[in-house]
């Protein structure tokens, strides 16, 4: 039996390299235990971390680039295909950057592309990082990450009307139809989109990359800040685990599905 709240997925999104462009999907399919597919698969070491590929172990994103830290990221449109594990990376309309991130010498290809351009928020070499099935995600876990924009617009008034990306939120699922800050009484729910089930087991802690806007790559906003103020936690968004296979699409219904009596 479903119950309320209800809503609409609106946007699709994973992220094949850690602070790079989101890609929009309009369907994908959800496996259990894993992310959504090739979400978050790269990263770009700034510095040696210690990182091995062979026993790949989750470490915090401050050892990568990232919008926290590095907004200018932002300023890039890259592209993945999963057929080829090409990445190309584009600023102002030109190809900067492309390599097949599989190979060394792709790899190499887009290191040496932020050698030359980000020297100066370098702690080191970076490095294209990839370790297989594992995922870079900011918590240990794999998740599916949503965001209700009934909250995003809330914030908006929060900030006295000023116009908030939702992307700005890096989520993978964004949803129409909850009341602001419902999602975040969710936890431990189990959400029901077609086949798929997703448990809610986290919710969403910002941070500064939110103040980044992913259009302009300008540092606007305080949003961390301004949810602090008003709610008293820095909360947006929640994290999921798929616990049952499903695909799952622009304009599907999202239901909290009741627990089964016994």
């Amino acid at each position: 039996m479903m119950t309320s709240p209800t809503a609409a997925i609106t946007g699709l999104y994973r992220y094949p390299v850690k602070g790079l462009t989101p890609e929009p999907l309009s369907r994908v399919a959800l496996r259990v235990g894993q992310t959504l597919p090739a979400d978050r698969r790269y990263a770009i070491e700034n510095g040696p971390s210690g990182f091995d590929p062979e026993a790949p172990q989750w470490m915090p994103k401050t050892q990568f680039l990232m919008l926290m830290r590095n907004e200018r990221l932002a300023g890039l449109n890259s592209r993945f295909e999963d057929a080829t594990n090409l990445l190309t990376i584009r600023k102002d309309g030109q190809v900067v950057a492309s390599g097949d991130l599989e190979t060394a010498s792709g790899r190499a290809a887009i290191e040496t592309y932020f050698t030359g351009n980000f020297q100066s928020e370098l702690r080191g070499p970076p490095k294209v990082l990839s370790g297989r099935d594992h995922n870079f995600s900011d918590v240990a876990s794999k998740v599916v990450s949503i965001i209700n924009l009934g909250s995003v617009h809330a914030i908006e008034k929060m900030l006295g009307g000023v116009a908030v990306h939702p992307l700005r939120f890096r989520g993978n699922l964004y949803v129409q139809g909850w009341p602001a800050w419902s999602e975040l009484d969710l936890l431990g729910h189990t959400l029901a989109i077609g086949n798929a089930r997703l448990k809610v087991v986290k919710r969403i802690k910002r941070c500064s990359a939110t103040n980044v806007d992913p259009v302009t790559a300008e540092r606007d906003l305080e949003i961390p800040p301004t949810l602090s103020r008003h709610l008293g936690h820095m909360d947006c968004g929640i994290y999921a685990e798929v616990i049952a296979d499903g695909e799952i699409a622009i304009g599907d219904r999202l239901a909290m599905e009741e627990p089964k009596l016994v």
